[in-house]
């Protein structure tokens, strides 16, 4: 197990927001993570809410602009945020935005020179995992979230992880990336040129071949989001769950971009809805 070193620690509202630093050897490289704890007097064994950030994304920027702490710490809700790819002098990168350091999109590369350290899936799914669970015994429901290319994570892994995860919601999220630009540029890169393989990383291809556990998903997309028609496209999901009758609500918020002003105001409700949905007592 990784040993932790505390980097940040802050008493906020009525828990505490902290920033860790660990060695990963799923990706090989120092990795840092954001965690909220609320009051532990309160909420013995909160359930734990996951954020996924999007491109050029840390984890702070949640933490320090999406102004969640409040309403989590009401609500008895812990947040984990994992950085949003491998990073250092030695881990491969590019001088796109898009691409490379601050751009994992969630999945395990198996191209060159990406492939020894673009693990993120496995990061998330196991090694930072066992350390929320381990370390930190959070061990009650667990939910997923995120933006953008952390949209698309949260997606990705709620549904390849439905026995998991009790909900999945999302701002923004990049839904069909084998068919969008980001989403091509970045798979063509980390997975390579068979398109095949690109299905089992993209949210509306897993929804389409979903046999398991329905899982509730929650999509807030601004209309004013000059991303929307071109790279997110969540019609595209909301058809596929149509047929298949699964439970996705996409809801449009007028005049709302694809900033962190979106995330900041409607992230109490997407915490109430994950709190909705679960199936055990608290």
């Amino acid at each position: 197990m990784s040993q932790l070193e505390l980097l940040e620690e802050h008493v906020v509202f009525d828990g505490t927001q902290y920033k860790y630093r660990h060695d990963s050897h799923t990706l090989g490289c120092p990795m840092t993570f954001s965690l909220f704890l609320p009051k532990k007097e309160k909420f013995s064994n909160p359930p734990l809410f996951w954020w996924l950030s999007g491109l050029t994304c840390t984890d702070d920027n949640f933490t320090h602009k999406a102004g969640s702490q409040k309403a989590a710490a009401r609500l008895g809700v812990a947040m984990i945020m994992p950085d949003t790819s491998p990073r250092g002098e030695h881990v491969a990168d590019s001088e796109d935005w898009d691409l490379g350091q601050g751009a994992g999109f969630y999945l395990n590369a198996t191209e060159q020179p990406w492939a020894p350290h673009y693990k993120m899936y496995d990061y998330i799914t196991k090694e930072l995992s066992a350390i929320a669970h381990e370390q930190f015994q959070l061990t009650g429901p667990e939910f997923i979230s995120g933006h953008s290319m952390g949209g698309h994570g949260a997606l990705l892994i709620g549904l390849r992880n439905a026995e998991r995860f009790q909900s999945i919601s999302a701002f923004a999220p990049i839904v069909n990336p084998i068919e969008v630009p980001w989403g091509i540029k970045a798979f063509s890169e980390y997975l390579g040129s068979d398109q095949e393989k690109w299905h089992e990383w993209d949210a509306t291809e897993l929804l389409r071949d979903h046999t398991g556990k329905k899982i509730p998903i929650l999509i807030d997309q601004g209309d004013a989001d000059s991303f929307y028609e071109k790279q997110l496209q969540p019609f595209k999901l909301a058809a596929v769950a149509n047929e298949k009758n699964y439970p996705l609500t996409v809801r449009m918020q007028q005049g709302h971009d694809h900033s962190y002003y979106t995330i900041a105001s409607f992230i109490e409700e997407h915490l109430e809805f994950h709190l909705s949905q679960l199936t055990c007592d608290r």
